[in-house]
């Protein structure tokens, strides 16, 4: 079982930014979500994890060793799919994964050849081997990058954002995939898509503004806001006056008039009607209530 334990964790750019502040956190095997809206710090945690950059403060272990004075104990572990993953143009698939073998340390050709053609194979992507990463489209470039990340069998695995502007089908397919790889080793999942985190993370913590707000398991947490969860449709001129007297967690156009829903402890008021909560609710409800705190300790 591999342990991946965060404490204290702090980063502060030079322009006085606070990336990332106080993060605690403890990640086994399987699928770990992080979700976050953009410019939440995922990012920064995530190159942080991957020894990129140095924190301005706290520590990382792997399995006990200390990864920010050993970053080589954790990189010869890890597989790393970032945000924007470059590709070369003109090389194909296989050319291209041999390079990123050689570089990965992978120097015996035989297993070279062996690894390329078995992670082709797993991410769907041999009967496209000879043609240009370049050509790809955006679903195929994510199962390639995926590929790449499992070179060297990797005991840590960090795909940040990996589905933004992929279509349901192919999103579909790499997020399958990386439950398949989940299973003994750790995935760490770094998203603004909470739909992701609920199918395939048994563990998941929420980020806003560089601090964890939440953590824990995903229908555990919404059971913590079940019956408190009402549904109205309304005027859209009405909508102002709503979030004066309740806790709106979110909005969407119906037919040309706001569906609203509400926390609250009891009946809002006539017309709201009891729903069923789900992750995308205990999400709103957890950034609205931070923001709230945030503006009285202001």
């Amino acid at each position: 079982m591999n342990t991946l334990t965060i404490k204290n964790l702090s980063k502060t750019y030079e322009n006085d930014v606070i990336a990332l502040n106080d993060i605690n956190l403890e990640i086994t095997n399987g699928m770990f979500g992080l979700l976050g809206a953009n410019g939440a710090g995922k990012s920064s945690l995530m190159k942080t994890i991957a020894t990129l950059q140095e924190p301005t403060s706290g520590s990382i272990t792997f399995n006990s060793v200390d990864i920010i004075n050993q970053p080589d104990e954790i990189r010869k572990h890890l597989g790393y799919l970032p945000q924007e993953f470059g590709v070369y143009p003109k090389v194909s698939a296989e050319k291209l994964l041999d390079h990123l073998a050689v570089l990965k340390g992978i120097l015996n050709r035989k297993e070279r050849k062996e690894q390329v053609t078995a992670l082709l194979q797993q991410v769907n992507l041999y009967q496209h081997r000879k043609k240009s990463v370049a050509t790809f489209s955006g679903g195929m470039r994510q199962r390639f990058g995926i590929a790449q990340a499992l070179l060297g069998n990797p005991q840590v695995i960090i795909v940040d954002e990996p589905t933004a502007g992929l279509d349901p089908e192919e999103s579909n397919r790499f997020l399958n995939l990386l439950s398949e790889i989940g299973e003994n080793v750790i995935v760490i999942l770094s998203t603004h898509i909470v739909e992701d985190v609920l199918n395939l993370c048994p563990n998941m913590a929420i980020l806003s503004h560089g601090k964890i707000i939440s953590e824990g398991n995903p229908t555990s947490l919404i059971e913590t806001i079940e019956g408190k969860v009402w549904s109205k449709i309304i005027e859209k001129s009405a909508l102002e006056a709503y979030k004066e007297s309740y806790q709106v967690i979110s909005t969407k156009l119906i037919s040309g008039k706001t569906q609203i829903r509400v926390l609250s402890e009891s009946l809002p008021e006539e017309g709201f009607k009891s729903i069923a909560p789900n992750l995308e609710d205990y999400y709103f409800a957890t950034l609205s209530a931070e923001k709230t705190k945030t503006l009285v300790v202001q």
